[in-house]
């Protein structure tokens, strides 16, 4: 790639190198979610109980006859009208989300407005406070409607309560990003995991580059694609799966895109991707004036070849497996043959497994029955039912939490006092009883970690993976990640990005092998990454986003990371750097250039920046 000669970038004073840790704002987050998810469901649950008191039971649950149902005009009327007015009332609460939801986001736009620009994170300010505090509300909502059953009401969310601005035709499928500070034009597709992320997290005590991503119309991410912060794709851009720009990248449209870092693909490899031949291209325009004669004669030939030159294929013979001492570095490729990857997709779990839910289930049920047996014996007034009950229906399903998380750790407690956790590498086939037992444990806290990923709160997620066994504090964070749920060890202050995936156990081929994952303190791991069993993670260091470990890896201390795999980028000293100087990037032009710009921080704090 040709770059333009780039000046180097001088450190700022000694004396503004500050390392301070933030405090996070759990009492305001607690408010404000609390106040979403309470005020949204009076209005919906008044009408749902006047509906049910002075339609539906007179003249549906207290007929006496059953024919009476559909041969008498309210009978039926009430049968018919029950799901509709079901849907009304989730719908009125989808409302009553988005417009209590814009309450909040006005008032921290009035004292903080979101604008393009680089966010310190090693010293406390107001700037970053109200940044977060948006991240943190817009998460119920979004997650209310991309998830439920009319997730295109999605774009009228954004648009409604000023996060983003979404244009019409354009579809956003379930994504962990894609939800504030982004544009999107018109008819637009943005793919499943794909993310328009505003915002990178650069290093405990380094920067948040937050910049608007924009899109024109007709763009396509077509799955698993990253546009950075401060990235702009113009119309007709198409990116081919994993696709993914760096920061402030700019994509001139009217191509289609690959790879990491972002750049155009030929058209002849488009044809290879895409499997489509001359005959296609002839035929259809969906590439675009594509005349060349010559390449169409070429391609001809090298088909008409490989079929006179194609042998039916072999099938692998498994081979015997049965090895009393398994050594990884050994493993040839019939050992390797995949069959699965992760422990969250255990295709061999045996139904007597799941059993054990039930026990777990009916008794955290009885807790909640009492508690509504309670709460019905002692407040009888139909008014003051229907006011507290928002409050009773969020606090049952607390108790019920709380129950899943007691009685599923009696269970583990009995199963690992059977069977001890261990490391190394073990035959992953039936009769194995440490393959047995691994199934076992990991669909045991999987039902309390499914509980706890749909619970509003979501830190608590590090709660449930302490009082299993992992080692970590309540500064560090999992956003919207998935991780392993026992031979892991966290240091203070770690930042596991949206997406990404720690693992301390995966079965490859025939094996499953389970080693123990550490990340040392002020560890971040970028959105998308995989951090693979084994890997030890020093301190002050960071995974990029959409990398990958591998297994048994080191990664030194103070280094950024990476790729697939990863290795060493850069000595990491964002905290260290100017933040008025921003790296652009043309991908049409395969150049890159600097610009300054002005740091994003209080006032009161510019010298520090």
């Amino acid at each position: 790639m040709d770059t333009t000669e780039l000046p180097s970038i001088e450190s700022v004073p000694e004396k503004n190198k500050i390392r301070e840790e933030i405090k996070t704002q759990y009492f305001w987050y607690l408010i404000v979610l609390f106040t979403i998810f309470l005020a949204s469901l009076v209005i919906p649950a008044i009408v749902f109980l006047v509906y049910v008191f002075f339609f539906f039971l007179p003249n549906f649950l207290e007929t006496s006859s059953f024919l009476t149902l559909f041969t008498e005009f309210k009978p039926m009327i009430a049968l018919i009208s029950m799901p509709l007015v079901l849907i009304g009332c989730y719908l009125i609460r989808l409302f009553f989300i988005g417009l209590i939801t814009r309450g909040f986001w006005y008032l921290t736009e009035k004292r903080s407005p979101s604008k393009d620009g680089i966010i310190p994170r090693n010293f406390p300010s107001k700037t970053l406070n109200y940044y977060q505090i948006r991240g943190f509300m817009i998460k119920y909502g979004k997650n209310a409607f991309m998830k439920g059953p009319f997730p295109w009401l999605n774009n009228w969310y954004f648009n409604f309560i000023g996060a983003s601005k979404i244009g019409k035709g354009t579809t956003l499928e379930e994504s962990v990003t894609s939800d504030k500070f982004i544009e999107v034009g018109r008819n637009c597709y943005i793919g499943v995991n794909s993310a328009l992320a505003s915002h990178v997290i650069e290093g405990i005590f380094g920067n948040i580059s937050y910049f608007k991503v924009k899109t024109g119309d007709n763009f396509t991410a077509a799955a698993s694609n990253v546009l950075g912060p401060g990235s702009e794709a113009y119309d007709n851009s198409y990116l081919l799966p994993l696709a993914s720009t760096t920061k402030h990248s700019v994509i001139k449209g009217n191509n289609y895109y690959w790879g990491m870092p972002l750049r155009k693909i030929f058209r002849k490899k488009i044809m290879n991707f895409l499997r489509i031949s001359p005959n296609d291209l002839e035929k259809g325009e969906s590439i675009g004036s594509y005349k060349d004669k010559k390449l169409f004669k070429k391609l001809r030939a090298q088909k008409l070849s490989k079929q006179s030159e194609a042998k039916p294929k072999t099938v692998l013979d498994n081979g015997d497996l049965r090895k009393e001492n398994i050594n990884l570095n050994n493993l040839d490729e019939k050992d390797l043959k995949i069959d699965f990857t992760t422990s969250s997709a255990i295709s061999r779990v045996n139904i007597k497994f799941l059993v054990v839910y039930l026990p777990i289930f009916w008794l955290s049920g009885m807790l909640d029955t009492v508690i509504f047996h309670i709460f019905t014996h002692y407040v009888q007034n139909w008014v003051l039912m229907a006011f507290f009950l928002p409050a009773i229906l969020i606090f049952m399903w607390f108790i019920f939490i709380v129950g899943c998380f007691f009685f599923s750790k009696l269970f583990l407690i009995l199963i690992k006092l059977i069977h001890k956790p261990k490391e190394g590498i073990f035959k992953a086939e039936k009769g194995d009883s440490d393959f047995e037992f691994w199934c076992l444990r990991t669909e045991l806290k999987k039902v309390v970690f499914w509980l706890i990923r749909n619970w509003p709160l979501p830190w608590m997620d590090i709660l449930a993976f302490k009082w299993f066994g992992i080692t970590m504090n309540l500064s560090s964070t999992l956003w919207d990640s998935w991780c392993d749920g026992e031979f892991i060890k966290f240091g203070r202050r770690i930042i596991v990005g949206q997406g990404a995936t720690v693992m301390s156990s995966m079965v490859v081929g025939k094996y499953l092998i389970i080693k123990k994952t550490i990340l040392d303190d002020y560890v971040v791991i970028g959105g998308q990454s995989i951090v693979a069993p084994g890997t030890i993670v020093g301190k002050d260091s960071v995974v990029g986003a959409l990398s990958t470990t591998t297994y048994d890896q080191i990664l030194e201390p103070g280094w950024i990371y990476f790729g697939i795999p990863v290795i060493q980028l850069k000595k990491n000293k964002y905290s260290e750097e100017r933040r008025d100087i921003l790296m652009k990037r043309d991908v049409d032009e395969e150049k890159k250039f600097e610009i300054e710009h002005e740091v994003n921080i209080d006032e009161d704090k510019k010298e520090f920046a």
